[in-house]
């Protein structure tokens, strides 16, 4: 069977196709409309899909450049990076002198230029072609070498070493004994007050933070949280041990091994706990050689990490040690950071990476210092307080006693425990006694040295018992000061160990008041009654110490003496606090403390009436800090 022959549709609809005939063929099936002259509207959408994606297919093929153009594009150096031109090119021709006689020597450069692009064009090439025939698992794979290999640079780059520390050997307490009867006896006195008071808080309030001697029990101020973290056994290891007092010592270190933990859900103060906890156990570490104290310092540490997570970098006043939550108090300025605590962090944080080889502590206590160093201070004084959100001071209240004391002492210390080859600190202090002895320190009607508070533009003419410790402070810094100014600040530290006598002279049971004022007739003495207490601080003591090492007067040792002898004689070997040292009449008021020195007197209690009801009644010694009830 034959069939007739079939002609294409034409896409011209004007020009019709001859007839074909009936499109049924013999079969009964349809057979294409020969006699249509248009395209259904399904076949132009068909159609229409195979013409829109084949059209750049056809624009590339007409319009880019061929093989040959492109190979000239990519590797015609001479005509992409040195243009050819004529080199006796005449000066207003357009033309300009590149190559000038020298055009042989320079076209030998620039095909040997060409030639290393080419050769870096072909080895990137081959490269490329390497990694395609790869698998996906092996290009991940030479990835993370190459990403580990860079962090790793970076890693060596930022890495600063810290200045040195110098790891002291192991003391002992065998030899070193005064040859002079009167000397040996002081001394053993000193180890007897030592003992009563360490017996007395292991009997009555052994664990706890600390203890009120005259109720015979535990008690723990918000300092160091509620939690019976024992910070009277840590604070005195060193004292015990330099004392010879090793089995104390053990008792100490037992309950520090079997007892302390620092998982507690408690809020502590960072200052508090790195001077205390953190310095206590360094000290015993490195007077016992005791893993033991390494591994509980290091452990303490971390739980105060997170109170550095500020957006400045400086630390909240308070941190729990479970959740590491950050606060400030609210009275410190609208809730900043307190210089004297923050500034009191170094010397402990550095011997910790020394320690472990772990450079975050290290870094913490440098950025802070960096920070501080960067900031304008008013008149060349550093404030009080900072806001760790912000990064700005905050009231303009500079002290060298509370609030700033610490921070002036830790970067002598800084420097001196470097081996003195930390010469930024040494500047900053340097800096910082400049502008102090210029606005803060002045000499009274009656001769008196004294260090005020500054204020708002305006000195304050009163000195706290805690700014006592700078007569010691300068004494240390004046070897190393600038401009041969050693004797200068030798004597000014002398200065103030006699105005600071004066303090503790003028009173009527020669014990220091908590600040004492320079105003007109009145002078080293305490006005108000909030004013007058004695809470055993032991920055005279400190002063008088630092003084007779340096110049070995025997008046320093003296007068340390008279107050070892007051204390005794008032508290009739309890060592308690006392609320009025200008009252001659007995009973004295006992003083019960709270947090940030604030008192009530307690008139119904009396030094005297404490000691008849039990001789034994317990208490800390000055030593290891201050005493409450």
């Amino acid at each position: 069977m034959t069939y007739p022959a079939r002609a294409a549709p034409s896409l011209d609809v004007g020009i019709p196709p001859p007839e074909l005939g009936d499109t049924t063929s013999e079969l009964g099936l349809p057979s294409f409309p020969h006699h249509r002259a248009t395209l259904r509207l399904s076949e132009k959408f068909s159609f229409s899909l195979f013409l829109v994606p084949s059209s750049p297919v056809f624009r590339a093929f007409f319009f880019l450049p061929d093989s040959s153009k492109h190979k000239r594009f990519d590797l015609g150096l001479e005509d992409v990076l040195i243009p050819h031109v004529d080199a006796k090119g005449a000066k207003n021709s357009g033309v300009f002198l590149i190559h000038g006689p020298d055009e042989h020597r320079h076209r030998e450069e620039e095909g040997r230029l060409r030639n290393k692009i080419r050769a870096d064009h072909e080895k990137a090439l081959g490269e490329a072609k390497e990694k395609l025939r790869k698998s996906r698992e092996e290009i991940r794979a030479e990835i993370q070498t190459e990403k580990n290999k860079v962090v790793q640079e970076m890693k060596t780059k930022e890495k600063k070493t810290p200045p040195p520390v110098p790891i002291p050997n192991l003391v002992g307490i065998n030899g070193g004994d005064p040859e002079d009867n009167d000397i040996r006896e002081k001394r053993e006195k000193i180890k007897e007050m030592m003992k009563h008071a360490w017996d007395n808080y292991k009997t009555y309030g052994w664990g706890h933070n600390e203890l009120r001697p005259i109720a015979k029990k535990g008690h723990s101020t918000n300092i160091f949280g509620s939690s019976q973290m024992g910070a009277t056994i840590v604070d005195a290891l060193d004292t015990l041990y330099i004392m010879g007092l090793h089995a104390e010592f053990l008792d100490g270190q037992r309950w520090i091994e079997d007892n302390l933990d620092f998982s507690v859900n408690s809020e502590v103060s960072v200052f508090e706990v790195n001077i205390r906890f953190i310095g206590g156990l360094l000290a015993a570490y490195y007077l016992s050689g005791e893993e033991i104290f390494k591994s509980k310092a290091v452990q303490l540490a971390e739980k105060l990490l997170p109170a550095f997570n500020t957006p400045t970098g400086i630390p909240w006043t308070m941190v729990n040690l479970k959740s590491g939550v950050g606060r400030n108090w609210g009275w410190a300025s609208a809730g900043s950071s307190i210089l004297a605590e923050f500034g009191t962090l170094h010397m402990e944080f550095v011997h910790l990476s020394y320690l472990t080889g772990d450079l975050v502590y290290y870094k913490k206590v440098m950025h802070i210092r960096k920070l501080l160093r960067k900031m304008n201070r008013p008149n060349g004084l550093y404030p009080n307080y900072l806001n760790p959100r912000t990064g700005r001071w905050g009231q303009y209240h500079t002290s060298v006693g509370g609030l700033g004391d610490s921070f002036y002492e830790y970067l002598l210390k800084a420097w001196l425990m470097s081996d003195k080859t930390d010469h930024e600190a040494r500047r900053m202090y340097d800096d910082a006694i400049e502008a102090i002895e210029k606005h803060l320190i002045k000499k009274s009607r009656g001769g008196l040295v004294f260090i005020g508070d500054w204020r708002n533009g305006h000195l304050e003419k009163k000195m706290e018992h805690l700014a006592c410790f700078a007569g010691g402070m300068f004494a240390l810094g004046a070897d190393g000061s600038r401009m041969d100014k050693a004797g200068h600040y030798l004597e000014l530290g002398a200065e103030i160990a006699r105005t600071c006598h004066e303090s503790y002279d003028r009173t009527a049971l020669k014990l220091g008041p908590e600040s004492f004022k320079f105003d007109g007739a009145v002078e080293a003495v305490a006005v108000r009654q909030a004013e007058k207490y004695y809470i055993l601080r032991p920055e005279v003591i400190e002063t008088y110490w630092y003084l007779w090492r340096f110049t070995h007067d025997s008046k320093m040792e003296a007068v340390a003496d008279r107050t070892k002898a007051s204390l005794l004689a008032e508290t009739d070997s309890k060592y308690l606090p006392l609320g009025a040292v200008n009252t001659e009449a007995s009973p004295s008021a006992c003083v019960q403390i709270k947090q940030h020195q604030t008192f009530q007197g307690n008139p119904a209690c009396s030094m005297k009436a404490a000691a008849q009801k039990d001789d034994s009644s317990p208490v800390f010694c000055v030593t290891l800090g201050r005493t409450i009830d």
